[in-house]
């Protein structure tokens, strides 16, 4: 037989729900079909089997909530899957038998059960206890599982020893990651002066825990800083007008965000040491810019991400940034369109909030938080003037991007947005 194991869908996901099934028992399945829904911290998405059998039990109902990631969900015929637990041995019924004392030349430790030791690699020719996402992921990265050991139930090898294997073992698994530290102590609101039936409390869906968590880990181990500037955005403005008149047959609109979003991505390959990341190992400095933007959804937020930014126009940009919104808030974004990124672009000048400063999302390096354009007066020599100037601030993770590096990134950011043409050239 063979576990279908809750599947690990983001690397922060610790538990998920179990929104539908798509078999029955009795079923036969073939790898590559869909089996089931699960809903995740950022989105809901199908589950493919990755092995062929019929469905021999439904281990976790339609709709289950918090279902552990590596908890057996269903069981299908196969050869492979993790042994079942021993029982402990059933009392005897001779009662005489119970009764019997036991020789005294048998220490009572040595019937003590010694802690298990890890388990070594298999051998050749022994049976290899793996989930099949943990097989997929070794095919992926040429690893054989022969030589890696099983840290799951059972000595069952998981997603997390392969990846611990791909890095070297030093990678870490996200859950003790993030459950690593002493946690602060939070009171109730009772406690804290709250009266009772003077509230209505709403549950925490995993999207919400999933950023609680987060936030909380990067705003308190990351050292940040602000950088601030003002851009004038009149020309921006009557650029987007004439892209837009041009655009306007195809259906497309570029909006301002999308001149962000290009201009951020040319400034992040004209200063490479912003497109970067912190690592125990070392400085990641990243290929490509590829920026997240931040897109509010019920319950929370999510960071769709525009792949390779640098080399795309302001219309693949705007068709693009569109379509990952409009599937974030149906929550149909695959892994991979969410995961990962090199920076992000959190904009609320919609909401007319000027200015604002954003957390880091990690392992991003910076993040930049635009706020509204609006007229406010400015100084041209000696004279005053009414111009439209919208605040930006970049949050840098100090870790990796310095003062000086934030500030020329912005010196390269700044004249694009005001100047859209440098960036059309």
């Amino acid at each position: 037989m063979t576990d279908i194991l809750m599947p690990a869908l983001s690397p922060t996901m610790e538990e998920g729900n179990l929104s539908k099934w798509h078999v029955k028992v009795g079923d036969t399945v073939s790898a590559g079909d869909v089996i089931a829904e699960i809903e995740t911290d950022k989105a809901t998405m199908e589950v493919e089997a990755v092995d062929e059998g019929e469905v021999l039990e439904i281990l976790v109902a339609e709709g289950a909530e918090g279902v552990k990631v590596n908890t057996p969900i269903a069981r299908l015929s196969g050869d492979d899957a993790a042994p079942a637990p021993k029982k402990k041995d059933e009392p005897k019924a001779d009662a005489k038998a119970e009764e019997t004392p036991e020789p005294k030349s048998e220490p009572k430790a040595e019937k003590a059960e010694a802690p298990k030791a890890a388990p070594a690699p298999a051998k050749d020719g022994e049976r290899i206890f793996a989930s099949p996402l943990a097989r997929r992921l070794a095919k992926d990265a040429g690893l054989d599982l022969k030589s890696l050991k099983g840290t799951g139930p059972h000595g069952r090898i998981v997603k997390a020893d392969v990846e611990a294997a791909g890095k070297g073992g030093a990678a870490k698994s996200a859950t003790a990651a993030a459950t690593s530290g002493e946690p602060r102590k939070v009171l109730s609101l009772e406690q804290q002066g709250i009266a009772p039936g003077s509230y209505d409390l709403i549950p925490l869906d995993g999207m919400r825990k999933a950023i609680a968590r987060r936030l909380t880990d990067s705003f308190r181990d990351v050292p940040h800083f602000p950088l601030v500037i003002d851009c004038e955005i009149d020309g921006l403005l009557a650029a987007r007008a004439q892209v837009n008149a041009m655009l306007e047959p195809q259906g497309i609109k570029v909006s301002v965000n999308d001149f962000v979003m290009k201009a951020v991505a040319m400034a992040l390959k004209a200063v490479p040491e912003a497109n970067a990341s912190y690592t125990p190992e070392g400085i990641a400095m990243h290929h490509h810019a590829d920026v997240a933007m931040a897109v509010a959804i019920d319950g929370g937020l999510i960071t769709p991400i525009i792949r390779k930014a640098e080399t795309k126009s302001l219309a693949e940009i705007a068709t693009e940034s569109k379509d990952l919104a409009r599937r974030a808030r149906d929550r149909k974004l695959k892994p991979d369109e969410f995961q990962g990124g090199t920076f992000s672009v959190s904009n609320l000048g919609m909401f007319g909030i000027k200015s604002f400063a954003s957390i880091i999302n990690e392992p991003q390096g910076a993040i930049m938080s635009v706020g509204a354009g609006e007229k406010r007066p400015v100084v041209r020599g000696d004279k005053i003037e009414i111009a439209t100037v919208m605040t930006v601030t970049l949050t840098c993770d100090h870790r990796v991007v310095d003062g000086a590096a934030g500030a020329r990134f912005l010196q390269a950011f700044k004249p694009m947005i005001e100047n859209p043409v440098t960036m059309l050239a």
